[in-house]
């Protein structure tokens, strides 16, 4: 939804302004899950976040939670219906990552694989 307003002068046909895209790519099984989970909660109103901050073993945590708000400055990009909201600041720590759900006996639960981390801790849960 566009923050910006047309004027009564505007022609109607005018182009609506959207948010920036970011480059993190949500996967279809990823998309899946995040609308199955919606769809338990009985939402509609919730965006997917993903952020990073200072914290873990290794310098930088992810943040991955559901989020009503979009904030000024957000990037914005929509997956079948799911949309995944960065903030700027986590941006270029994301970009070209993709997020993924994993259902299996060694994983459950979201992954990201981040071209962008040049490493990570033992436990996997930050990188630098």
């Amino acid at each position: 939804m566009s923050d910006q307003l047309q004027t009564a002068d505007a022609p109607t046909d005018a182009p609506a302004t959207q948010a920036p895209a970011h480059g993190v790519v949500l996967t279809g099984v990823a998309a899946d899950k995040v609308q199955s989970l919606l769809s338990q909660e009985g939402r509609d109103d919730l965006r997917l976040r993903v952020g990073v901050q200072p914290g873990g073993c290794s310098g930088l945590i992810y943040q991955l939670y559901f989020d009503e708000r979009t904030l000024d400055g957000d990037l914005v990009r929509d997956f079948d219906g799911v949309e995944v909201v960065v903030d700027r600041m986590s941006a270029p720590y994301l970009e070209g990552a993709t997020i993924d759900f994993a259902d299996t006996i060694e994983k459950q639960g979201f992954t990201i694989d981040n071209p962008n981390a040049g490493s990570s801790c033992a436990c996997g849960d930050s990188f630098s």
